[in-house]
């Protein structure tokens, strides 16, 4: 079976043609299934531990330099790794390689008080504690009570007892409340992570995600502390959402921080400066990131 996923939908293949150019090609032929990858948790387990766990379960894999705690597994399968022991003890997380650049560079620290606005199934939540040591005060929303639900399971599992997980619409959070460091891992089409069912993705959805996407990012910047940083993420390679949206948030008084690639491993899109646009490939999926301060 090819790796390459189909179909794309052909408004998809147009607007990517309009906004990439040349470029759009390399962006299609990198929506392809990509192997499994997680990270070790630091608050249950070393990655020297999860290391030897996956040696003895006779699984090749690939650390990643750039950040030691991600794994890329060689001939494994989602369903394989949920059924091992360092799953359920919480010493891994099933996570892409994209979706753990964002608390990488947000970089939180103990003692910060920080909120992940759009936070199930708890991924980045749970990454933002281990990075910390388990000493940020973690704030995590989640208006979905099914999602929520599963959110709460993975902090529990994951050892992230500093996190208050609240069932509810970031946008209603109190105008009130302060924060040092906001993560917004925004909803999306998700056009840098085309799956089987990528024909769901539409204008009609790009337009919707776009609205959204800049209420939440003008809560994001009433809720942050002066001179706090915002971190702003999509599975999207789309201007709409990225670049379009970031430039609202600059209307609204915020400075962009220019970001630097954390690692050369990464195979960058043209974009707006100071952001990065992930194009998807055999390891990463399509992503975009940008750092505002306020």
């Amino acid at each position: 079976m090819s790796d390459i996923i189909e179909p794309i939908p052909a408004f998809l293949r147009e607007l990517l043609q309009k906004e990439y150019g040349e470029e759009a090609s390399r962006i299609i032929a990198g929506y392809r299934r990509r192997p499994v990858t997680l990270r070790a948790n630091p608050l249950k387990g070393t990655a020297e531990e999860v290391a030897q766990a996956l040696g003895g379960m006779g699984l090749g894999y690939e650390r990643m330099a750039w950040y030691r705690d991600a794994f890329l597994l060689c001939g494994a399968s989602a369903g394989m790794l949920s059924r091992s022991a360092p799953y359920a003890e919480g010493k891994i997380y099933l996570q892409s390689l994209s979706s753990m650049l964002p608390p990488l560079l947000l970089a939180p620290k103990a003692g910060e008080n920080i909120l992940d606005m759009t936070a199930a199934p708890g991924g980045k939540t749970t990454q933002l504690a281990a990075l910390s040591g388990g000493g940020a005060l973690i704030t995590a929303c989640e208006k979905d009570k099914i999602r929520f639900e599963r959110m709460k399971f993975n902090l529990l599992r994951q050892g992230a007892v500093r996190v208050n997980a609240m069932q509810t619409d970031a946008l209603r959070l109190s105008d009130f409340l302060r924060f040092d460091k906001i993560l917004l891992d925004a909803p999306c089409s998700g056009s840098g992570t085309l799956t089987g069912d990528s024909a769901v993705i539409s204008p009609k959805l790009v337009e919707n995600c776009a609205r959204t996407q800049r209420m939440l990012l003008s809560k994001g910047l009433k809720l942050l502390k002066k001179g706090g940083i915002l971190l702003y993420s999509t599975c999207s390679v789309l201007k709409e959402e990225n670049e379009e949206t970031v430039k609202f948030a600059l209307s609204l008084g915020a400075s962009l921080l220019p970001l630097s690639p954390p690692t050369t491993d990464l195979c960058l899109l043209p974009g707006m400066e100071g952001t990065l646009t992930v194009c998807p490939d055999g390891k990463f999926e399509g992503f975009f990131l940008a750092m505002l301060q306020k």
